[in-house]
């Protein structure tokens, strides 16, 4: 069932992300980045895992890039809540690190979290051959930096200051990078891992990211802040177009909708054995958090 593997995987990359942080000196830093990698449903984790599984690599094995792409997105949000970027207060219904401590610090958890996950994709026990731990690294750059989700904030951030709203082609592009880069390097790194196939996992979460975002979106309009863990209505706030502003929330539901079918299409080659995914991308346009 998709809810207890999340769960399970969620307690087996905490663990190992705890492992890997106890040999580190206990210092502002090092607490801060236990706390930014703590909670949340780390369903990217959750993808490396699965895409693992799929191609029947070892758990001790893909624990190491599932939690990376952990690190790697939680360094993404400290940074992103900083008051230079969207100045949130609240992150998983906790205050944001530069609230519990300051921007600084803030600052470096982020840089650390971001330097630690290209660490775990590189280390040894991630995979005997270093080509596809090299892979597995220059993947996880392109994904996450100026090409990926960098591009993707990047483009957020000069869409808050242009002459016009942001067109829906342009969105999802914008999207593609800031939520989907990353979501889609998560699907794929079993597959890197096994050195097999990426297309069918690539166009499943290809479709899937978008549809995390629409339903983010939505999220926002629709959801509660307690129960969201952060503060909802923002988008709005600010004038910025999303999904919901140019489809409609009815619009961005039958697009979500469509999307989740696109990306289930996609995993055929693998039959029943990729039911939990497809499980996956039900949750995605499901959840309330």
């Amino acid at each position: 069932m998709f809810t207890d593997a999340l769960r399970r995987d969620a307690a087996r990359i905490g663990e190992h992300l705890e492992d890997v942080l106890k040999t580190n000196p206990d210092l502002p830093v090092i607490e801060g980045m236990r706390y930014a990698v703590a909670g949340g449903k780390r369903l990217r984790g959750f993808l490396v895992m699965e895409g693992a599984r799929l191609h029947d690599v070892p758990e001790a094995q893909a624990i190491w890039p599932a939690a990376a792409i952990e690190a790697i997105h939680a360094y993404s949000l400290v940074h992103d809540d900083l008051p230079c970027m969207d100045d949130d207060d609240l992150r998983r219904g906790l205050p944001t690190v530069h609230r519990k401590w300051d921007d600084g610090t803030a600052v470096l958890v982020g840089d650390a979290l971001q330097t630690l996950g290209f660490e775990m994709v590189l280390d040894p026990a991630c995979h005997p051959m270093a080509e596809v731990r090299a892979d597995l690294a220059l993947s996880l750059g392109r994904a996450s930096g100026r090409a990926g989700m960098v591009l993707g904030q990047a483009l957020d951030i000069a869409a808050e200051t242009a002459d016009a709203p942001l067109t829906l082609e342009q969105i999802t592009e914008l999207q593609a990078g800031k939520t989907g880069a990353l979501i889609v390097w998560s699907a794929e790194a079993g597959a890197r891992l096994a050195q097999a196939d990426l297309q069918p996992l690539t166009d499943y979460a290809t479709a899937l990211g978008l549809a995390f975002q629409i339903a983010d979106d939505i999220l926002d309009v629709e959801g509660d802040e307690a129960t969201v863990g952060k503060a909802v209505g923002k988008d709005a706030d600010r004038g910025k177009a999303t999904f919901v502003s140019l489809l409609g929330l009815d619009g961005a539901r039958r697009r979500a909708a469509e999307l989740v079918e696109a990306a289930c299409d996609a995993l055929s080659p693998y039959g029943d054995r990729a039911q939990t995914l497809n499980d996956a991308a039900q949750f995605v346009i499901s959840r309330d958090t």
